[in-house]
Formats: C-alpha cells, sequence, structure tokens
C-alpha cells in the first residue's frame, strides 16, 4: 500500500491558502502560477514545497486524513461509538457545505479519473476511511476488526457516498439545503441503526 505524507506546518498553511483557487478554476485550469500567488509565494519556492499539482493533491488528501484520524480516535474510545460518530457527521456535514468543499473534492474526483497517480491516492483515502468506519462499528458491536470489516463495508461505503453527495450541495440550494441535509442525515441514522441493531443478536 503506499504511504502518504504528512504535510509539515508551512505546507499546510500552504495548501489552505490554495484549497479556493483549485475549487474556482478546476484541477486543469489552475496554474502552478495561480497557486504559488494564492500563497502569497514566488513560483519557484513554491515547487520546493510541491512540485506538481498532483503533489498538492496528495498532500491535502494527508492532511484531511490527520484530521479524520484525531477525530476517529476520540469516537472509537468513546463509550457509544456510534452515538459520537452521529455527532461527529451532523458537525462535519454543514462546516464542510459552508467552506464549499465539495467543489474542490469534486475537480479532485474528476481529476482522479484521468490520472492514475491522483485515483490511487483518492482510492488510498476511500480504503482508510472505510477502515475507520468499521473499526467505529466494530467497537460498538465487540466484532473483531476483520469480521467487522466484511459485514460492515458496504455500510461505510453508503455513509461515504451520503457524505460525499452532501458536500457536494452549496449553502444557497434555492432554500432546500435545510430538508435536503435532514434526509442525507435520516438516511445516516437509517444506516447506524441497522449496525446498532446487530448488537442486541450478538
Amino acid at each position: 500500500m503506499s504511504h502518504i505524507p504528512t504535510a509539515d506546518q508551512r505546507s499546510a498553511d500552504i495548501l489552505e491558502s490554495v484549497r479556493s483557487t483549485f475549487a474556482q478554476k478546476g484541477f486543469d485550469g489552475a496554474s502552478m502560477q495561480d497557486l504559488a500567488r494564492a500563497a502569497g509565494m514566488s513560483v519557484g519556492n513554491f515547487y520546493r514545497y510541491f512540485p506538481s499539482k498532483s503533489a498538492i493533491v496528495e498532500a491535502l488528501i494527508a492532511l484531511d486524513l490527520a484530521e479524520m484520524e484525531r477525530d476517529f480516535r476520540h469516537i472509537i474510545h468513546s463509550p457509544r461509538p456510534l452515538e459520537a460518530l452521529r455527532l461527529m457527521l451532523r458537525d462535519h456535514i454543514p462546516q464542510h457545505q459552508c467552506a464549499n468543499d465539495g467543489q474542490l473534492w469534486a475537480e479532485i474526483t474528476a481529476a482522479a479519473l484521468r490520472k492514475p497517480e491522483i485515483g490511487s491516492v483518492c482510492l488510498l483515502m476511500e480504503t482508510t476511511i472505510v477502515g475507520y468506519l468499521t473499526t467505529v462499528f466494530g467497537a460498538e458491536t465487540g466484532l473483531p476488526a476483520e469480521e467487522a470489516k466484511q459485514r460492515f463495508s458496504a455500510h461505510a461505503m453508503f455513509i461515504i457516498m451520503l457524505v460525499k453527495a452532501s458536500a457536494a450541495l452549496e449553502t444557497g440550494t434555492n432554500g432546500d439545503l435545510a430538508h435536503l441535509n435532514a434526509m442525507i442525515f435520516r438516511s445516516i441514522d437509517q444506516t447506524l441503526d441497522e449496525i446498532a441493531s446487530f448488537t442486541l443478536k450478538v
């Protein structure tokens, strides 16, 4: 399995500054000059941190995964892992909609279809998140990690699909955002309730 390097603080600051440029201009539309300008750096200095746009995507994913790891560590060790996960998702989804992260990840997803190096790192990200979720499900149900993964991987992937779809919704979605979010949360709750019900059978 390939390894995504962790960004240091300076790299993390640069990545935060270029997110909106990637989202606005697209993966192909944003030049390295555009990205360096957004970071307030010369192109030459920018290349020292990120030699390519693919390297930027890889680092963005590393940054987001590091944040997720912290969140999931807390969830897995909480007394009620599924309830902690519900709360995290209810907090996480509106935050990412307000930050317009959906546009950025839509661009990255589209680039992943054209560029194998980005496709592989996006696949690794999704596989890692599935692993986090099935670990939560195992902690809740008492199942061993491998059995929880086999039994609940589809549930994890479905939740990831719902979160991705929610991120693509803009805060000005014709006044329907609250209704759409309520439907997404209801679907997540039903999925988690199905997992919780398994504990009654073991």
